[in-house]
């Protein structure tokens, strides 16, 4: 696992986690295609939001189990909340808004979320 630290493009919402960098998700469903997402999954208690708690929107779609969350001023979605298969919550973080990570340069397994 390594410490990351991140944030939404206008700097509002912040965050610090660990992640495992050695993999990554990328995603066809019609929000993850459309943003362009690469995730990574982490127990949640291993990710900790810094700054943002009031900046962030909700987005809810398809099953309405995934807790999209996005900064109100920027609309970049950093992190989700969830849960995976056996019911332990999670947070799904946006590579994408990782300082100094190359999400491209991360190994990815496809998810056909668009088949789900």
């Amino acid at each position: 696992m390594t410490h990351v630290t991140g944030s939404c493009q206008c700097g509002a919402v912040s965050f610090e986690a660990e992640v495992d960098l050695t993999h990554a998700v990328t995603c066809n469903c019609s929000r993850c295609q459309r943003l362009g997402m690469v995730l990574t999954f982490t127990p949640r208690e291993q990710f900790k939001l810094l700054s943002g708690e009031g900046a962030t929107e909700e987005y809810l779609f398809n099953s309405k189990t995934i807790s999209h969350r996005f900064c109100r001023t920027c609309g970049v979605e950093a992190f989700a909340y969830g849960q995976m298969p056996d019911g332990a919550e999670m947070a799904a973080v946006n590579l994408n808004c990782v300082e100094g990570v190359d999400p491209r340069a991360i190994k990815a397994r496809h998810y056909d979320g668009a088949s789900a």
